[in-house]
């Protein structure tokens, strides 16, 4: 019978809901599967989630560099308010000369 001739006379496969062979097959053995003495011995890493050590400190490297930056970034961006100024950039010893503003006596309205 063709797809065609199926859907006119309402016949139609009865739903699977996801269950494979595969996963139907795998669980609730009785058995424990064969494990040859000539086969690697794998060995599963230790994860949290799925997310293991290593990919953890990939990723974990990667966002503090981004944080890295950006935090530099911040701070020169917000660098002409005086209370950044003042605060945090003239504390930083090699920073200090290049963001100091001394104003001369003569520009000085007071």
């Amino acid at each position: 019978m063709s797809l065609r001739a199926s859907s006119l006379t309402g016949q139609h496969a009865p739903p699977q809901f996801g269950r494979t062979p595969t996963s139907i097959s795998s669980r609730g053995a009785p058995y424990a599967a064969y494990k040859s003495p000539f086969a690697p011995a794998y060995k599963t890493a230790p994860h949290w989630h799925g997310i293991t050590l290593k990919t953890a400190v990939k990723y974990g490297t990667l966002l503090g560099g981004f944080g890295g930056v950006a935090g530099i970034f911040a701070l020169f961006f917000f660098a002409e308010v005086p209370r950044v100024r003042d605060d945090i950039i003239l504390k930083i010893p090699f920073l200090e000369p290049f963001f100091k503003k001394e104003i001369a006596p003569e520009d000085n309205p007071f």
